[in-house]
């Protein structure tokens, strides 16, 4: 276990990302110093049909294919935008969707940024964290263990959530999507177990 005050550095992601998404629940994301605790994630890999690197590289998803730890930017239903952390080793194109964040830091400029004083829905879904922290396609392949990014281990380890991935219709199946269990921060609730 990283201790509270560890960045998260490319051997971080190098592992399954099936090993990440969840470690990553807890951990605390800034982008020039805005930001908060990552409360809900989602793992895509190119073995399954959703993962936008399914069917090979393309000019779109080239970051996915590279090293770990760069940060990898696409644009969903031609509106908002979505950030993904790239996982495992070079070539393999995997990579964890950050679907939400608690907000922590830089509130004012979030609330300024997303139009609203709502604290709750600032960054429940991945469209409204790219939207709070000023992600656009230009941060596409940037490096996420230097500036503007700061990804810290997270201090405790919380109550893990485990549940199908969202919006989608291919794999939809799969219990790859992780999250805090005591946040009211998620996008939307995870289904109790039946």
């Amino acid at each position: 276990m990283l201790s509270s005050n560890d960045r998260l550095d490319p051997a971080f992601f190098s592992r399954s990302v099936h090993e990440v998404a969840p470690d990553l629940i807890g951990a605390l994301l800034t982008v020039n110093g805005v930001g908060g605790r990552i409360v809900e994630v989602e793992a895509y890999h190119h073995t399954e049909p959703a993962a936008h690197s399914f069917r090979g590289m393309t000019p779109r998803n080239a970051v996915m294919f590279g090293p770990p730890g760069y940060l990898y930017v696409y644009r969903s239903y031609g509106i908002h935008w979505c950030m993904n952390f790239v996982c495992e080793p070079e070539g393999t194109a995997a990579a964890v969707l950050i679907r939400a964040l608690e907000p922590t830091a830089g509130i004012d400029t979030m609330r300024q940024r997303r139009g609203t004083d709502d604290l709750r829905s600032l960054c429940s879904g991945p469209g409204k964290v790219c939207a709070a922290l000023a992600i656009t396609r230009e941060h596409n392949g940037l490096a996420l263990d230097a500036p503007p990014f700061m990804i810290r281990a997270r201090k405790a380890m919380p109550r893990l959530a485990v549940g199908v991935r969202i919006g989608i219709t291919k794999a939809a199946d799969l219990p790859w999507r992780y999250g805090d269990a005591d946040s009211k921060f998620v996008s939307k609730p995870f289904k109790p177990k039946a």
